[in-house]
């Protein structure tokens, strides 16, 4: 394993949805309509408009409730429209959230390479494993308890985020060998 690449098997953008990247809306007329369609109905959800209309909808159908007995189907109303609202809004809502999501990886990207002090060691962690980010996670806190002990800060061309890094990597070569040999144990 490559020490200065502790996710040698990770393609790059592996787990963005191709649907949520900028790009991939531009090269279908129907990828492109969902993408406008999604932005603006998210835009207007937040709205107070929208808030204002919701409310009068609630008072509405309350006021309605002894014209109609407060009968099954007056409270079958409100539950059907509001999951119905519910259900296709999860979906515009997410499709806002992905793309908003690639934006700010790619700034913080841009920022992690343009700081040359800072190691672009992390660029592209959102692809790593729920079991990796935990790792590194707990490399981090170890390497804050020694810095804490020694006293020491990191050189100006060793980053913190390299050392973590590095401890990945071995922690991931640890594993890999092994399952290799068929030992069972636990790798941290």
């Amino acid at each position: 394993m490559n020490e200065k690449d502790p996710f040698p098997d990770a393609a790059p953008m592996d787990t963005v949805p191709s649907t949520s990247s900028p790009g991939y809306a531009k090269a279908h007329p129907v990828t492109r309509a969902f993408d406008a369609f999604a932005s603006a109905v998210t835009r207007w959800a937040g709205s107070p408009v929208a808030f204002g209309l919701a409310v009068i909808a609630i008072v509405v159908w309350l006021v309605s409730g002894p014209i109609f007995k407060f009968s099954d189907g007056w409270q079958l109303v409100i539950n059907t429209g509001t999951t119905i609202i519910t259900f296709l809004m999860v979906f515009l809502i997410q499709q806002s959230a992905n793309k908003d999501s690639v934006a700010l990886h790619l700034k913080l990207n841009e920022l992690l390479a343009s700081n040359k002090r800072a190691s672009n060691q992390l660029i592209g962690i959102e692809d790593a494993t729920e079991d990796e980010l935990r790792k590194l996670a707990a490399a981090y806190l170890q390497l804050a308890e020694e810095r804490d002990r020694d006293s020491q800060q990191p050189t100006r061309n060793e980053g913190a985020t390299a050392e973590i890094a590095r401890r990945l990597a071995k922690a991931q070569a640890r594993k890999t060998t092994l399952h290799a040999s068929g030992e069972p144990g636990n790798v941290k």
